[in-house]
């Protein structure tokens, strides 16, 4: 009965406020997952894989694969990139696809990089197997589904000690009509991230990181991270999001090229979520693919 009360307040929420973005605690990792203007920043050919369970063993529990593809080209003066992204919870299953490009400028040891994103999100509700109070209702009849166009934009500021950026990945809202009612699938979602690296010795790096959503008619969402490298190979961390909810980040690269990054996190009794664990997996590549490329790998 707990379960079904549970699942029953996320199909709620899900078809009466604007879809929240996925959650990605590993998103230092791969900043290109909230803003374009990641693409190509470190100046290689960068390759993504991630997979979030959220609230495992809970029915209808929030699920999110992504994948990326993106590069710096033209003497590192550009950056294109393609991001995929697929997210379900409850009934509600939400296909994106985006092609970034980002523009960079030089500024002495600094790099600024401008980036904007194009593509289609398509949405699918399915009310199969849900009991309605109003079996008349179109909605639950029929369920939902459609196809929309997006566009985001972003800005990046990198160095060697700090990154700092701010992005819209979604500027338009989405909304479809069901019975003659305009419901919001999806609205704005604002974005401001932050990093910084202290050398601790010439063998460990601290690097705490900050990351800051907001949302219209939602809360403020607030990460923060504390995560220590190791020969600029292993890392560990801890980060708590909201207060409520605290995690585990362990990430490993091998052969400087491949890197495996792991995130296992626990509420608290003032998250949703109560007694459900969180894990997040993500495998990458990066490669100096043209002469241009670093040959080193960036902090960022």
């Amino acid at each position: 009965m707990k379960t079904i009360t549970t699942l029953a307040c996320l199909l709620l929420a899900t078809l009466s406020f604007a879809q929240q973005d996925p959650i990605y605690a590993q998103y230092l990792f791969n900043p290109l997952l909230v803003n374009p203007a990641y693409a190509g920043l470190n100046n290689r050919f960068n390759g993504s894989v991630g997979y979030r369970t959220q609230w495992m063993g809970l029915e209808g529990q929030p699920q999110t694969i992504n994948a990326s593809l993106h590069s710096s080209l033209v003497q590192n003066k550009v950056g294109l990139g393609l991001l995929v992204i697929n997210d379900r919870i409850g009934s509600m299953n939400t296909t994106e696809i985006n092609t970034a490009f980002a523009y960079k400028l030089q500024l002495e040891n600094k790099t600024v990089s401008f980036g904007m994103q194009a593509g289609v999100q398509n949405f699918n509700s399915s009310m199969t197997g849900v009991n309605p109070f109003d079996k008349t209702d179109d909605l639950f009849l029929n369920g939902e589904r459609g196809t929309r166009v997006n566009v985001g934009t972003g800005i990046a500021l990198a160095s060697e000690k700090y990154f700092v950026s701010f992005s819209v990945p979604r500027l338009l809202p989405t909304t479809f009509k069901s019975g003659g009612q305009e419901f919001e699938l999806y609205n704005q979602h604002l974005y401001l991230m932050g990093a910084y690296i202290h050398y601790l010795n010439e063998h460990v790096r601290l690097k705490p990181a900050v990351l800051l959503r907001a949302v219209k008619g939602a809360p403020a969402s607030i990460d923060v991270a504390c995560n220590v490298n190791f020969n600029a190979i292993h890392t560990a961390g801890i980060f708590t999001r909201n207060f409520n909810t605290y995690g585990l980040l362990l990430q490993t690269l091998l052969k400087e090229q491949y890197r495996f990054g792991y995130v296992f996190e626990v509420p608290t009794g003032k998250s949703v979520g109560t007694n459900f664990t969180t894990h997040e997996i993500v495998l990458g590549i990066q490669l100096s693919t043209f002469s241009f490329h670093n040959r080193s790998l960036s902090n960022f």
